[in-house]
């Protein structure tokens, strides 16, 4: 969750998470962020623990730290859930491989898996799996995987921590790899286009020297993420003049797009358990269903943002979120069991599709129905008074019609 606002530290409650700038995704470095962390079920992806971390801390820390607070080991799998990037192994060597029993993502292992997927995706195995979201789609446009195995070795910060040889499955996603490739067609788009400009402008108004053309190289490099592909030469003539000549490297453009789609996944499970196609299944199912999760946290979920003035009302408010996903993942699941057999039904999208209904899609449509209590008053016996009155006046009447019309009463006489 990223926070607007100055939160120092000095004003923070010790006893709960810290509010601390990060690394996020978006690059909005001047905001500060509080991760929160699920764990959540096999079945149905209820989310039975959460937990608000300390902002900046290490994606390993926050794993390895919330099983420990509640008393689980790294492998128990309630405690798997929190985050895709759990290798226990690497800080807590002396817990065994047991911590790997499901497959996570491996370690930044660039150098190797260039080495090991030179052969390119043909050479790796075709595995048979389709994911949810291309269910519909024809066979040629589907997202395909292929996975190459070998062995990586996890060792401790320290020289004496025992050193756990695990298998390393290397998978390569088509869809990952045109999104990569899109990703860098559009830096370098972007990089080409301000290098292009800088070259014009080198020697003018702006850019007279040799040491402002290569400050303004440097904040490109560094925004557009090409420095490792970018070479340049900066000149001048008789005059001072400076001016500028780039290009870039097309061996390493070509090195990059070699490796886009691959990436790696580490278990201790052995061959005779899982070869390397389940555990990608595995794999996708587990990460599947906590991402979705995540995904009704910041989506159907999400609320209006609101003013809190320190950390401890920021985590009372997840933690008040994390119930209401509680009861939105109660609900989803409820009505998927009611379902039985596939859990898909029609009538939930435009063309009348057999989808397996979520919270979100339920929700809505429900909520069109409007319910309506209606309250009678209670009947009760009539009181003495009423029903004096209703006997005088039945007697009047039935007196009235004895008389004929036009005459008048006698009156009558007597004691």
């Amino acid at each position: 969750m990223s926070l607007h606002g100055a939160y120092p530290a000095d004003d923070q409650d010790e006893e709960y998470p810290r509010i601390k700038h990060e690394h996020l995704k978006d690059r909005r470095y001047d905001l500060k962020q509080i991760p929160a962390g699920l764990a959540v079920t096999g079945d149905g992806g209820i989310p039975l623990l959460s937990r608000v971390i300390d902002g900046g801390a290490a994606e390993i820390s926050r794993i390895t730290g919330t099983p420990a607070r509640d008393g689980r080991s790294p492998g128990v799998p309630a405690g798997r859930g929190l985050q895709a990037g759990l290798v226990p192994q690497r800080h807590r060597p002396d817990q065994g491989p047991d911590g790997l029993r499901r497959p996570v993502p491996g370690p930044g292992l660039h150098g190797r898996r260039r080495g090991l997927c030179r052969p390119g995706p043909d050479a790796a195995t075709l595995v048979d799996y389709t994911p949810a979201r291309d269910e519909n789609t024809p066979a040629e446009r589907r997202e395909t995987y292929r996975v190459l195995e070998d062995t990586h070795v996890l060792s401790g910060p320290r020289k004496r921590d025992p050193r756990v040889e695990v298998r390393r499955i290397l998978v390569h996603s088509t869809g990952n790899a045109k999104g990569q490739q899109r990703a860098r067609d559009k830096r370098l788009a972007k990089a080409r286009d301000e290098l292009d400009k800088l070259q014009r402008g080198a020697g003018g108004r702006y850019y007279n020297t040799a040491e402002k053309i290569a400050a303004r190289i440097g904040v490109i490099a560094k925004i557009r993420r090409v420095t490792g592909c970018l070479h340049t030469e900066i000149t001048t003539d008789g005059t001072g003049r400076p001016a500028l000549d780039w290009h870039f490297d097309q061996e390493v453009l070509q090195a990059e797009a070699a490796v886009d789609g691959w990436y790696a996944l580490l278990t201790t499970l052995t061959p005779e358990q899982a070869d390397a196609s389940e555990v990608l299944r595995r794999h996708k199912d587990q990460q599947g269903t906590v991402e979705r999760r995540y995904g009704d946290f910041k989506g159907p979920l999400a609320v209006t943002p609101v003013f809190v003035q320190d950390n401890k009302r920021v985590a009372e408010l997840v933690a008040v979120i994390c119930l209401a996903l509680l009861v939105f993942c109660l609900i989803e699941r409820q009505v998927r069991r009611a379902l039985g057999g596939e859990q898909k039904m029609s009538g939930l999208y435009p063309g009348n599709q057999m989808v397996p209904p979520t919270g979100w899609m339920i929700l809505y449509h429900l909520s069109g129905l409007r319910l309506r209590i209606s309250v009678m008053p209670p009947t009760r016996p009539p009181s003495s008074s009423a029903a004096a009155s209703s006997s005088i006046s039945s007697t009047s009447s039935a007196w009235n019609q004895r008389i004929p019309a036009g005459q008048k009463p006698e009156r009558a006489t007597g004691s």
